[in-house]
């Protein structure tokens, strides 16, 4: 599988803060492909210069084997966190503005503008202004017009933000159905969740760097060692304390009948069955089972240093 995306030695500075410093990955091409990253990563600046709002102090872009130009932006489509309709403008109307701005003739634009907004339930929006649309109606039309035109790369920051369960996974059956179309997509989010739904691979950047890349199944396969799940019954505090020394504690206890659960990583292999045995003094120990970690789990530990 070929790359469409590459990014080569990327840096960026502002001022005194480095948004991004020396970050490289690969995008095949037909995948969807998570952007990871805590708030003030550089995620966002990263997706910036790959849609040339801004460029790079170094390093470069490269789009299908070549130079990123700026006749490739056509080729993109673009649904930032920061969403942006004109509120006085109809619905139907915006949306016929932003197709044309991407090269669609009017006629073709209004005949996949009613295809869409009937796949998403609002064709009685139409003639609707656009301050009188909710949150999650506002971000199904924008996500149409993102994807109208039928690029070959696609970029969606947050996008389930602010969406209710059910137009969340509408949302994310239609990445999946472009991906299978040809499309190819990066997906960056905090949702984790999400992550192992849809994505194919990804990448951590944390405090400018890419610290992880790879595929969603290999990196959770790669780094499951040591990684327990804890059934008991006692006091949550004592367990900690017993287990501190050698182990870091991932996800708080979680109420299943009358026993808790903890997640935990133990980070020596000979330091094991030492931990079940502090386990099995401070509580009443139900059961202790490895586990392939979520990447909720590997964002948490890479993050903090520990993966």
């Amino acid at each position: 599988m070929k790359d469409l995306l590459t990014v080569e030695h990327v840096s960026k500075r502002y001022a005194n803060h480095t948004a991004l410093d020396d970050v490289s990955l690969s995008i095949p091409e037909g995948s969807v492909y998570g952007l990871l990253g805590p708030n003030g990563a550089g995620k966002t600046t990263l997706i910036r210069i790959i849609n040339r709002i801004t460029a790079p102090d170094s390093g470069r872009i490269l789009f299908d084997g070549h130079d990123l130009a700026p006749e490739d932006i056509c080729r993109i489509g673009y649904l930032p966190e920061e969403r942006g309709l004109y509120k006085k403008m109809k619905v139907g109307e915006q949306a016929l503005f932003f197709a044309r701005l991407k090269g669609l003739s009017r006629r073709d634009a209004t005949a996949r503008l009613k295809q869409w907004f009937e796949k998403f339930g609002i064709q009685g929006w139409w003639d609707k202004r656009v301050e009188e649309l909710s949150k999650g109606m506002a971000q199904k039309v924008q996500f149409i017009v993102t994807v109208l035109h039928e690029p070959r790369l696609l970029i969606f920051d947050e996008p389930f933000s602010g969406f209710d369960p059910i137009n969340a996974n509408l949302l994310k059956e239609e990445i999946l159905s472009l991906r299978e179309q040809g499309a190819t997509v990066i997906f960056s989010t905090h949702n984790m969740s999400s992550v192992e739904e849809i994505c194919d691979h990804i990448t951590l950047i944390n405090r400018s760097k890419n610290i992880l890349s790879g595929q969603v199944d290999d990196i959770r396969h790669r780094h499951g060692s040591n990684l327990f799940e804890v059934a008991y019954r006692g006091d949550e505090h004592s367990l900690r304390q017993a287990i501190a020394a050698s182990c870091e504690i991932l996800e708080g206890a979680a109420e299943e009948s009358v026993y808790k659960t903890i997640r935990i990583h133990v980070r020596r292999d000979d330091e094991v069955r030492a931990v079940i045995a502090a386990v099995n003094e401070a509580v009443d120990l139900r059961s202790f089972r490895e586990i392939i970690p979520s990447m909720n789990d590997i964002f948490i530990r890479a993050v903090n240093g520990s993966l």
